[in-house]
């Protein structure tokens, strides 16, 4: 084992990225192969394998999973009952009452994880500030579970109203189920999320327990596997915060790691925009099945407090803290398709890994974005990862041809430029929303773009919301990976304190918010790993006096301690206008919600200048042309090729052009420039 040596992988829809950091060396080696969804824990031993190193090597494991966020999408979870305050049965499904598409006759609202039948009421009731109005009936309880026994239940979500003011009858009802189903998942939602609203409390508390018995078998196998193959160190799993936290609270938590690949490359984008000294930046990942993109405002990732798992149409909420990502269906596996209509659209459908896009040659036939990519020359059918995983030309044409092109009587360029145009524009709507729609003015930030097919689709994109700069990281299709070896250990609390600005103490407070705190650094005294130093950053839940939802707010802790209360009101008043460009710098406000994240800050690994060599040169790094075909041109150009691993700082490349490397592409329109910064990250500059 090398000291701070750190392994990460991240499992995507399509393929699982692998990082390995060598802290003897200092080298960064990588590895990638196709997820395998059916045991996953083969695809990280394969990508493993492939960055020519061990389990055993490292100190640290990190990972990321999409095994929690797809047990929900897919409705694979467990079979699981509810058991909630006597008289709110039904406030799971019938929600919060939204109708966002009021003229769509076809409109369907979220349907529950859990039926009605498994929803049981429990006789008890709390008041608002933690008083006991009715006592629990725990005889009740107890024929409940024997329903539950008799039903084959294998996970319980327990909700009980206003438990953030006194969770001691949910903890009470808690140890009686434990003790009746000693082998089933139970969670209580107090122990997920301090915050008042019970119907975002009650989905975030089924989420759980629906996708527990899945995650929890999913850690232990994983647990099982790097004991067999001699890892001895630390597992941590990274958060939809981009924090990091420990196996046992992964198997409680579960929800709290839906995001974790997205949000790892969101602190990979921030990592890398410290160090070239951007304060405001687009984080754009596009991998095989989504597109998703996050902010970094000021120097600081953009976060929330709340995830619509399935889209704000149908979603379900889940109230947890995290990366503040908007996902869309687009990506290198989204299959092209006509609708009713006669119309073409690309996604949400995903050939995935298995049978994946008709170019990869495994069985399937529907035209994807990566087939419409090969037939345009934009990837070389040759040198698909590195010449790894050879692609099928005629089969990529074959699929357009018969379920695209044919029908609307186009010629396969005409239907895989359509494809690709189509695809980008449903992309940039991820870029809109976490910019333009907080209020930001997207063409004004730098797209950062990562993922496997980010490369190819990132000038596109940006071109779409009018922004001028594009960056490609270095091993843009690991991205994720790298990102969390620059994850962090991070605990969030959350307490419902409802007080209006101008009459609490800021003393009070304060008090609550160093409790907050100190629970933050109880767990990370609990953690096997011992971070370089702890920072702590406060904020708040904040709202006009009358109005019902709020906006968060960082809190100054000097102000705080000083009194300073126009100080904090300015900052809400910013944070407002900015939101939805208006404010009211004369109304009173009141603060809902006092929050507190604790992070134990890791060594992180260095970003290395590239090294002058005889072997980097433009001469060097240029691999013959092929014939691509862009759209304004209408035509097919000879486009130079290049390998990026030659490519010298400080070089200067004119569009058209092609940037190859082992696990992306990166694609230069005519009309832009490409540079080479000194880390080796791609800077395209559009309408240079």
């Amino acid at each position: 084992m090398r000291t701070g040596s750190r392994l990460a992988a991240d499992i995507g829809g399509t393929f699982t990225d692998v990082a390995y950091f060598d802290a003897g060396t200092g080298n960064l080696s990588l590895g990638k192969s196709l997820s395998t969804p059916d045991h996953l824990v083969e695809g990280i031993a394969s990508g493993v394998a492939q960055a020519d190193t061990r389990f055993g090597d490292a100190e640290i494991f990190l990972h990321g999973s999409t095994v929690a966020i797809n047990a929900l999408l897919e409705r694979k979870g467990a079979r699981t009952a509810l058991l909630i305050t006597e008289g709110f049965r039904d406030i799971y499904e019938i929600g919060r009452i939204n109708r966002p598409d009021a003229y769509n006759l076809f409109f369907a609202k979220h349907v529950p994880l859990v039926e009605r039948a498994l929803r049981f009421e429990v006789a008890e009731r709390m008041t608002a500030d933690g008083t006991v109005h009715a006592a629990l009936d725990e005889a009740q309880v107890h024929r409940i579970c024997d329903d539950l026994i008799a039903r084959g239940v294998e996970a319980v979500a327990i909700l009980l109203l206003h438990c953030y003011a006194n969770p001691d009858h949910e903890a009470r009802v808690k140890a009686i189920v434990q003790s009746r189903l000693p082998h089933a998942f139970v969670t209580a939602s107090h122990e997920l999320s301090q915050e008042y609203r019970e119907f975002e409390r009650c989905s975030t508390a089924v989420a759980n327990a629906y996708v527990g018995p899945t995650v929890s078998r999913y850690i232990g196998e994983i647990e099982g596997h790097l004991q067999e193959q001699g890892f001895a160190g630390s597992f941590l799993l990274v958060q939809s915060t981009g924090g990091l936290y420990v196996p046992d609270q992964a198997r409680q938590q579960c929800v709290r790691m839906l995001e974790s690949g997205p949000a790892a490359g969101v602190v990979g984008a921030h990592a890398l925009c410290a160090r070239l000294g951007i304060a405001n930046a687009v984080a754009f990942d596009m991998g095989g099945t989504t597109a998703k993109a996050g902010v970094i405002l000021d120097g600081r990732i953009l976060t929330g407090n709340l995830a619509l798992v399935g889209g704000y149409n149908e979603g379900l909420p889940v109230q947890i803290p995290l990366v503040d990502v908007f996902e869309v269906g687009t990506g290198g596996g989204s299959i092209a398709e006509l609708d009713h209509g006669g119309a073409l659209r690309v996604g949400p459908r995903s050939a995935g890994a298995a049978p994946g896009p008709a170019c990869y040659g495994r069985g399937g036939e529907a035209p994807t974005v990566t087939d419409a990519n090969l037939v345009l020359g934009r990837l070389g059918a040759d040198r698909f990862l590195g010449g790894q995983m050879p692609l099928d030309l005629e089969a990529a044409r074959g699929a357009i041809d018969a379920r695209v092109a044919s029908p609307l009587g186009l010629d396969v360029q005409q239907a895989a430029e359509g494809i690709l145009r189509i695809a980008a524009t449903k992309m940039s709507y991820a870029v809109k929303g976490v910019s333009t729609e907080r209020g930001l003015d997207a063409a004004s930030f730098t797209l950062v773009a990562y993922g496997g097919a980010g490369p190819l689709h990132a000038a596109a994109v940006a071109r779409e919301i009018g922004m001028r700069h594009v960056i490609i990281p270095r091993a843009p299709g690991h991205f994720c990976a790298f990102g969390m070896l620059h994850s962090d250990l991070r605990y969030d609390y959350v307490r419902t304190s409802f007080a209006r600005l101008a009459d609490v103490g800021l003393d009070d407070v304060m008090d609550q918010l160093d409790q907050l705190a100190g629970q933050g650094r109880a767990a990370l005294e609990s953690s096997t790993v011992r971070p370089r130093s702890i920072t702590v950053a406060y904020s708040a839940d904040m709202r006009y006096v009358g109005q019902e939802h709020s906006v968060t707010v960082e809190l100054d802790e000097s102000a705080l301690r000083s009194g300073d209360k126009p100080a904090i009101k300015a900052q809400f008043d910013l944070v407002h206008q900015q939101r939805y460009g208006t404010c009211a710098p004369g109304e009173p406000v009141e603060i809902v919600t006092l929050r507190a994240a604790t992070t134990g800050v890791m060594p992180k690994p260095p970003m290395e200048e590239l090294s002058p060599s005889a072997e980097r040169s433009i001469a060097a790094a240029r691999a013959g042309h092929r014939r691509v075909y862009f759209s304004a041109q209408a035509r097919d150009i000879e486009t130079p090729v290049f390998r990026r691993d030659a490519l010298p700082a400080g070089a200067g490349i004119d569009g058209p052009a092609l940037i190859e490397e082992h696990a992306s592409t990166t694609v230069v329109f005519p009309g832009d420039r490409l540079a080479v910064d000194a880390y080796g990250n791609l800077h395209i500059e559009l309408g240079a």
